[in-house]
């Protein structure tokens, strides 16, 4: 399994997330910085992890769900992609609408 990890300013623990990934036995995920705007191809899993993105000044995950890579997050996801947010993450998604 591929996977893409979405790193924000204030993301913490990705590096952890990538060891359980590969651990699990998926390759090497790829680090997807926020101000991107695609994903790598032929990415099957994508993880959002922890932390503060942002410093969550205004409402946890609120400035994150509007990055620019948050549309290839969102079409990844319509095409039934996989997703995954973990923390802060969670919030972000739910934030950009992909949960309730």
């Amino acid at each position: 399994m591929h996977s893409a990890i979405v790193v924000f300013p204030g993301t913490n623990r990705e590096r952890d997330m990538a060891r359980a990934l590969t651990l699990a036995g998926g390759r090497a995920p790829t680090f997807v910085w926020h101000a991107q705007t695609t994903l790598p191809a032929g990415v099957d899993l994508v993880v959002l992890p922890g932390g503060f993105s942002h410093g969550d000044y205004l409402r946890c995950g609120a400035i994150a769900a509007r990055a620019a890579i948050m549309p290839a997050v969102a079409a990844h996801a319509a095409r039934g992609g996989l997703v995954l947010g973990v923390c802060n993450g969670f919030q972000i998604l739910c934030e950009a609408g992909l949960l309730p």
